[in-house]
């Protein structure tokens, strides 16, 4: 691909590790994200969350966790919010860079992830906008079930368009474009992120997929090919939605994103993998 340098990769530990049932020590979690500062070779980490301890008990200690990061390069830090709570807390911390608020689509999803309607969920972005102010830290949406839902629920790619457009009318100019429950295939991939990339060529998007891994590879250079630069994922593809009902189905593995984009030594990506897997390992 001649145009490598123009991608980037964002890192979800978060994501990878938030649904794991045993806790994992605040120190572990610290030299984990470091290590992953350390490589040099992710533009963002999307590294903890301010959510209720009770519904996301492994995130309960984020803030302990990014006091002991160790900002290094360009790399930038990402903390998940599901409400203004949420914001308010994230907002008075300088190291973070972006605060990502999970937009669903489907109504059923949006009640189940955090507990409110849509229209809820849209006035909490237009608060949290304004918690936000004009301070440092930007606004990441995710169009959460943007390639449709195992619900049932309404979907299409206007209802995709129609609340981008709503959401950039609030200020939000990045979003992610999130396949929770691996409703995707190439096809729907490089047909709405072409959409969409057409419909707003003024705003920023990456694209969050989950997906077994034998289908992965394909989805990556769909989305490529669609003029997506930005992607994210989890080291040995761990994580992916708890109501997606295969275990099999997980974060994008960013093994794969970096051989595909970076081509970094292999012993690079076994120091990661290596790191990753005594993060997760039960003392």
């Amino acid at each position: 691909m001649s145009d490598k340098q123009a991608i980037q990769l964002i890192e979800c530990p978060r994501d990878a590790i938030q649904g794991i049932k045993h806790i994992i020590s605040t120190e572990k979690k610290i030299a984990y994200i470091n290590l992953l500062m350390d490589s040099h070779l992710f533009d963002c980490i999307d590294f903890g969350s301010f959510v209720s301890p009770k519904a996301v008990p492994q995130m309960a200690d984020t803030a302990r966790v990014l006091e002991g990061i160790e900002k290094k390069g360009n790399t930038k830090l990402l903390a998940i919010i599901a409400n203004e709570k949420g914001a308010e807390i994230a907002q008075q911390l300088d190291k973070i860079d972006f605060l990502g608020y999970p937009f669903s689509i489907s109504e059923t999803f949006q009640q189940r992830n955090a507990n409110s309607t849509i229209a809820q969920s849209f006035q909490r972005v237009e608060g949290i906008r304004n918690i936000m102010g004009k301070g440092k830290q930007e606004l990441i949406v995710y169009i959460s079930m943007a390639f449709g839902n195992p619900y049932k629920d309404a979907w299409s790619t206007d209802l995709v368009l129609e609340w981008i457009e709503k959401l950039s009318q609030l200020g939000v100019t990045r979003f992610s474009i999130a396949d929770t429950t691996s409703e995707a295939y190439p096809e729907s991939i490089k047909m709405l992120f072409t959409l969409i990339k057409h419909t707003f060529p003024a705003l920023e998007f990456s694209v969050h997929l989950h997906s077994r891994e034998e289908n992965a590879l394909l989805k990556i250079k769909a989305a490529y090919e669609a003029g997506c630069r930005i992607f994210e994922g989890a080291i040995m593809g761990y994580g992916g939605c708890p109501f997606a009902q295969d275990d099999l189905v997980g974060n994008i593995p960013t093994e794969m994103l970096l051989r595909e984009f970076k081509n970094p030594k292999d012993e690079k990506i076994q120091a990661l993998l290596t790191g990753f897997q005594e993060l997760i390992r039960e003392v």
